[in-house]
């Protein structure tokens, strides 16, 4: 099982993709962060796929919660090479795709990840986000991200990790919102008041 405390009061079972939806600046990033930091200081891997912050960004924002040198967390990083800053070098802990528009070249990136996580170094609990879905959708159609997602989520189930996935859910209409979620176990929906809601399996 996945433990979600402290950022939510649940448990998941392994192979959960949640969707974390709700306005801008409501919260989704840190909420995902949060759970994701929660499985690296449990001994879990950790991948961010960052569709909107540069690698460098989302490494600053987990070291400030603790050390993060030795802890098996890899950020993929889609914006950097598409800034047209392309002198920069991979490690543990950042791997580039070329654009969010890239997609092909993100799901190779994260399938590799994966792979050296839970065959390679055999930690069999793993915790996935990618932060943001609105950013897919703003460069390639609802059926290309559609199609990504469904391999995606599957790799997720796969290795029995857990997946968080956020989308600025006023930037899309609710046929796109309606077609996605059908890709997800669960969804946290955030609000600009309150609480979150949680709709977990």
């Amino acid at each position: 099982m996945y433990d979600l405390s402290p950022a939510l009061d649940a448990t998941v079972q392994p192979g959960t993709n949640i969707l974390l939806a709700g306005p801008p600046l409501t919260g989704k990033r840190s909420l995902g962060f949060d759970v994701v930091a929660g499985g690296l200081e449990a001994g879990e891997g950790a991948v961010v796929v960052s569709t909107k912050d540069s690698a460098q960004r989302v490494l600053n924002e987990f070291e400030s919660r603790f050390e993060i040198e030795g802890k098996p967390l890899t950020v993929i990083d889609c914006v950097t090479r598409q800034q047209g800053i392309s002198d920069v070098t991979e490690n543990d802990h950042v791997k580039y795709a070329s654009s969010p528009v890239d997609m092909t070249g993100i799901g190779i990136k994260f399938s590799e990840v994966l792979e050296e996580y839970y065959q390679t170094r055999e930690i069999k609990q793993n915790r996935v986000m990618l932060h943001s879905l609105s950013t897919l959708l703003m460069y390639s159609d609802l059926q290309t991200v559609f199609r990504f997602l469904h391999v995606f989520t599957g790799r997720v189930q796969s290795i029995d990790g857990l997946g968080l996935f956020s989308i600025d859910s006023t930037a899309h209409d609710d046929q796109t919102m309606n077609t996605l979620k059908q890709l997800f176990d669960g969804i946290v929906t955030t609000h600009e008041e309150g609480e979150p809601t949680v709709r977990l399996p």
